[in-house]
């Protein structure tokens, strides 16, 4: 059930007159000692997979900075496990083993068969009993996003092997992008059904793109996927990592808000967005400051805006993992302080 009086969902909607709500991307993770207990007895995957624990780590932050939103706890390329990608976690980062090199070798992958995912839906539903007050956020990676993982076979600064894929195989490359978007829709809608009040499409590497190709590789296979959750009813938030160059490509994708990234100006990425809600963007770094420094540029951050109700405080990125409490706790304080 949607939480529909929590100033994070009016937000979404851009009808908030109450205080800013607030939610740390990474929020559950490696810079909170409690999660740190967790991980010392079960591996990144045996967390994932694990309901109780999923609804544990996901109830750290919210029960220590008093969060406006939960987000799931998992990784986006659990779901390419049940399309058939053989995934691992080593402490370098994610693997995926063969990667797509070929047409034929997108041929081997399948749509996602949600069915193979029950600890996901099943922590989802932990969640919501141990948080029942708390709005919850699903997610998924965007195609591209995860079309990159699947043919670099690891994480990359550029991705150069996708990006050629793209031209040198351009049916194969339209075919992967689309079942991978038709498998995100299922994953998502799935998730709704299990009942997160709100799913994120993470496009963390659609900014490495031309402006056609983000057009074709990442807005339109978004603009599919936020279109078969139309009916869900349940906010559409899609992050962009590198927002700046597309911003106006992502005014026209069908959703509810929009992420923006700490390179962009977020008064900017106001006013080209007039009729979606607005989530951001304090660069993370800044949280390696003292609690007054990251006070005063979180109060700075807010005044550049003249409206507030379709503001939801965020980071312009995922949380670093050695980020000092007392800072996050400052920038929580500031926030809602702030109005």
């Amino acid at each position: 059930m949607v939480l529909k009086d929590s100033s994070f969902i009016k937000a979404c909607y851009g009808k908030n007159e109450d205080r800013i709500p607030v939610w740390i991307m990474r929020q559950a993770g490696r810079y909170l000692p409690e999660y740190r207990e967790v991980r010392k007895e079960v591996s990144f995957m045996e967390l994932c997979k694990t309901p109780e624990l999923i609804a544990k780590v996901v109830k750290q932050p919210i029960d220590r900075f008093s969060l406006d939103a939960a987000i799931l706890f998992s990784d986006i390329l659990t779901m390419l496990e049940p399309m058939g990608a053989e995934i691992s976690f080593p402490e370098g980062g994610p693997k995926i083993a063969h990667p797509i090199a070929t047409p034929e070798d997108v041929d081997r992958l399948h749509p996602c068969d949600v069915n193979k995912l029950p600890y996901v839906f099943d922590g989802i539903r932990h969640i919501k009993k141990v948080l029942p007050n708390t709005p919850l956020i699903g997610f998924a990676g965007s195609p591209f996003t995860l079309a990159c993982y699947l043919i670099e076979g690891q994480g990359s600064k550029n991705f150069d092997k996708a990006k050629a894929f793209l031209h040198r195989y351009p049916d194969a490359a339209r075919k992967l992008i689309t079942l991978l978007a038709d498998s995100v829709s299922a994953y998502l809608s799935e998730q709704v059904k299990a009942g997160v009040d709100a799913v994120q499409l993470f496009d963390s590497w659609g900014g490495i793109l031309s402006r056609e190709d983000y057009r074709t590789y990442s807005a339109e296979p978004a603009t599919r996927i936020f279109n078969s959750l139309k009916n869900t009813n349940v906010p559409r938030i899609f992050f962009v990592n590198n927002l700046s160059p597309y911003i106006d490509i992502v005014r026209d994708v069908p959703c509810e808000v929009v992420g923006v990234d700490y390179r962009m100006d977020l008064q900017k990425a106001m006013a080209e967005l007039p009729d979606k809600a607005v989530q951001g963007n304090l660069d993370p770094s800044v949280l390696f400051g003292s609690p007054a420094h990251v006070r005063e540029a979180t109060q700075s951050l807010l005044k550049t805006l003249s409206n507030h109700d379709r503001l939801i405080f965020n980071l312009g990125h995922g949380i670093q993992p050695k980020t000092p409490i007392e800072s996050v706790a400052a920038m929580i304080d500031a926030v809602k302080q702030f109005r």
